[in-house]
């Protein structure tokens, strides 16, 4: 299994395997405006100069899971830091360590550029996850999150 930053130039057949992962983590309805919508980000995430990340293990020509994140800045940590918006597995390549291995990856690009740190967020029920993170060093941050869409 091969883990990798997705690169700028990643061609369309990759972006397309990315946007029908991420297809089945959706919870609304799939439809081709979902899928268009998820193309559209991605494709923006990848163009140079972006501070959008994508980093995907990929197993003979399979995508098997990915981590989306964003790097902003952090007053309070006085500096860069990311912000994973989604770490997912193909729920038929679960259990096989393959998100730890992913979000290893994440680890140590961004302490290798020189970052702050990685913050999150994940379901207060979700006990694996919450395992996986714990198990790599992160810590519990009591916070509730709000939203804005336009």
């Amino acid at each position: 299994m091969k883990v990798y930053q997705v690169p700028a130039q990643a061609d369309d057949e990759l972006q397309k395997k990315i946007a029908d992962l991420l297809m089945q983590q959706m919870t609304r309805t799939h439809t081709e405006e979902t899928y268009q919508t998820l193309l559209n980000g991605i494709q923006q995430s990848l163009q140079e100069g972006s501070l959008s990340k994508i980093v995907v293990a990929e197993e003979h020509s399979t995508v098997l899971g990915l981590a989306f994140f964003n790097i902003g800045i952090s007053l309070k940590k006085g500096g860069k830091y990311i912000w994973l918006n989604d770490l997912f597995v193909h729920k038929e390549h679960r259990n096989r360590g393959i998100a730890k291995k992913i979000l290893l990856h994440v680890i140590r690009w961004a302490e290798n550029e020189g970052l702050k740190g990685i913050e999150l967020q994940t379901g207060i029920n979700n006990s694996v996850t919450k395992h996986l993170y714990n198990s790599l060093g992160f810590h519990d941050i009591i916070s509730k999150r709000y939203g804005f869409t336009f």
